[in-house]
């Protein structure tokens, strides 16, 4: 052991401070070390309130001794809308898994989501790129000090005119049109005790693509299955797909189904072409629920 060196629940939690620039906190009982702080850089309310961070404004890390790993991560971030996708992206990127992702306020101004991440390896690996996330999400509030309200993109057109034949191409089946809109739904199957759950009980992958070609919008829900996110996530944003919640539909099922909601800006055929890649990672274009035009 290196002197100076804390070592405590099989951790070097000296290690973990000096990384994540974070004094933590044991929790012997446990076998657990937690750091955490605060976030003010923002003025947040809720309802009318300003929120102190003391009251969920909290970053967090929490590191255990793995059993197939020197360690395991579980860290919770509170972002802006414009912070998001970029966060996302950096811990992907550093092989960390997004699990989560949002809400825990109404009423609140600037709106917070809060992003669940996981991972497993060594804690040096893990504490640098907790920190990493955090840094960048600081650099990049520092040069835009007002969360941003809007994606920055051109306004939609108030009608839709899609040319559909190209989309069916490339999703693979014929959509369901609605006033120059078109709907993809692709359905999963999963078990609640013992009950068989389809496209029709909302077991599905379903995408609505409106605007024009040149300027079209997908919002996209996708139901994968646990070992299928962090592939369609890394999809999705690698082709500026935003992602907007993460989140379960259903309790006790079998195989589990976590719901990935998203929405894109762009042409029309290349927002087509991402999804499709990201349905194909996630296995939900077995059962296409086809609609006739």
């Amino acid at each position: 052991m290196l002197a100076g060196t804390t070592m405590a629940a099989g951790l070097n939690i000296n290690r973990i401070d000096e990384l994540t620039g974070v004094k933590g906190k044991l929790n012997e009982a446990e076998g657990a070390y937690r750091v955490s702080f605060g976030r003010d850089d923002v003025p947040v309310t809720v309802d009318g309130w300003r929120l102190p961070a003391f009251m969920g404004m909290t970053n967090s890390a929490s590191f255990i001794k793995g059993a197939h790993s020197e360690a395991m991560l579980l860290a919770e971030l509170p972002l802006f809308e414009d912070e998001v996708n970029l966060a996302m992206f950096v811990a992907l990127e550093s092989g960390l898994s997004v699990t989560a992702l949002h809400n825990h306020f109404f009423f609140e101004h600037p709106r917070i989501f809060f992003l669940q991440l996981q991972g497993e390896g060594t804690t040096e690996h893990l504490a640098s790129s907790f920190r990493l996330v955090n840094d960048k999400v600081k650099e990049f509030r520092a040069s835009h000090p007002v969360p941003a309200d809007t994606w920055g993109k051109p306004a939609l057109p108030a009608t839709s005119t899609l040319t559909v034949a190209p989309l069916n191409e490339i999703m693979g089946s014929p959509g369901e049109l609605s006033k120059g809109m078109i709907k993809f739904t692709f359905g999963r199957s999963t078990k609640v005790r013992d009950v068989t759950l389809e496209s029709t009980m909302g077991i599905d992958s379903s995408v609505t693509f409106a605007g024009t070609d040149d300027n079209a919008v997908v919002d996209g829900q996708l139901a994968v299955m646990e070992n299928e996110l962090r592939p369609t996530l890394k999809v999705l944003r690698e082709a500026g797909i935003n992602i907007v919640a993460i989140h379960s539909h259903t309790v006790g099922e079998e195989p589990r189904i976590i719901f990935c909601h998203c929405w894109g800006r762009g042409p029309a055929e290349g927002l087509a072409k991402a999804i499709h890649n990201a349905l194909a990672l996630a296995g939900g274009r077995s059962a296409a629920k086809k609609n006739a035009p």
